[in-house]
């Protein structure tokens, strides 16, 4: 609905919307089992996070902070988009004047730590809370690539709500460094 709505004003940014929507399916149809770089994830997140700020407009603000973070690590597909998309379903769009979404990420030589933060309404959990079917399957396929090394946790207190993962540093150098 929203692009179809910008087809009309703005079809530059119909068009960059419909180019960033075909990437997003392209990399959910792709092959699950193969690790994709920080790059490409957050090259994706990047795109899904344009496509929510034409609908949310000034009520979407994000801080990316993950500089820290070395393109080439490894990791597999859709681990930080998924938890993206529960911040703005179940935080954002369920607060009139929105708020902001803090993604951090660290890395520390070994490891890499990622926390995405959002506002969640006071009445949280609401009844459109979901049932942690994105969070569990990010939990599983770190699980089944890093073993014990690597974690997803939850933490919600004080009308904000986190998700923490991390996992161990991996590259195309270092490929046996994993469990497979």
């Amino acid at each position: 609905n929203t692009i179809a709505s910008l087809i009309r004003f703005n079809p530059k940014q119909a068009e960059q919307a419909v180019e960033d929507l075909a990437d997003m399916f392209r990399a959910s149809f792709s092959d699950t089992r193969q690790l994709v770089t920080w790059h490409e994830e957050l090259t994706l997140c990047l795109q899904y996070s344009r496509i929510e700020a034409l609908r949310f407009g000034e009520r979407l603000q994000m801080v990316w902070q993950t500089d820290k973070i070395p393109e080439d690590a490894l990791l597999p597909p859709l681990c930080l988009q998924p938890l993206l998309e529960n911040a703005i379903r179940h935080g954002i769009q369920s607060l009139p004047e929105g708020g902001t979404i803090d993604i951090n990420g660290q890395f520390d030589g070994k490891f890499i730590s990622l926390e995405i933060t959002n506002p969640i309404a006071e009445e949280w959990p609401s009844p459109h809370q979901g049932n942690q079917m994105a969070q569990t399957n990010i939990q599983q396929r770190l699980q089944v690539y890093y073993g014990a090394q690597a974690y997803l946790r939850v933490q919600h207190q004080n009308q904000r709500y986190q998700v923490a993962l991390r996992f161990p540093y991996k590259n195309q150098y270092n490929e046996n460094y994993c469990r497979r």
